[in-house]
């Protein structure tokens, strides 16, 4: 059963990884918010699957972080049918929430260093996004350099956790 919720997590990363970095790049809204919608279903499925795991093998931390990705990405959820104007304040609260999953899941040595490093680089990204948008700057969930810069970081995080999933004797 365990084998089968691994694989159940790695495809919810890899859907959520697909289909939200596709929607950062398309101009019809419906469809941005239709991957969007996917994209965060697949995620919240995956990280509480996650959160489950790495509570039973004893690591509380990146549980905890885990957890706080299920947060953040459902208050991502919660704005994404308002439109990227009106999902600002949901995003901002959403991608605070992803920097702070992404140390806690990153601060300990439970993965390899380069995810590690990924998810950090990725958090930092995020973090100043947020700042940015406190201060005043009129940022979207789709404006570059930020936000836009920390989804390739977020993507490959994700790929290693779903290689971390997949291998074996995992």
């Amino acid at each position: 059963m365990r084998s089968t919720l691994n694989t159940v997590a790695a495809i919810g990363l890899a859907i959520g990884g697909a289909f939200g970095l596709a929607g950062t790049f398309v101009a019809s809204a419906p469809l941005r918010e239709t991957l969007w919608a996917i994209d965060g279903v697949a995620l919240v499925v995956a990280a509480a699957l996650l959160t489950m795991k790495y509570q039973r093998l004893g690591n509380d931390c990146v549980a905890a972080g885990f957890l706080t990705f299920v947060a953040g990405e459902s208050l991502l959820l919660a704005g994404n049918a308002a439109g990227l104007e009106a999902s600002v304040p949901s995003y901002v609260g959403g991608i605070s929430l992803w920097a702070a999953a992404l140390v806690l899941i990153s601060a300990p040595k439970t993965f390899a260093l380069w995810m590690r490093l990924t998810g950090l680089i990725a958090a930092i990204l995020f973090a100043v996004t947020v700042a940015m948008v406190l201060w005043g700057a009129p940022l979207l969930p789709t404006s570059a350099p930020l936000p836009a810069a920390g989804y390739p970081f977020l993507v490959l995080t994700f790929i290693g956790w779903i290689w971390t999933l997949v291998k074996p004797g995992r």
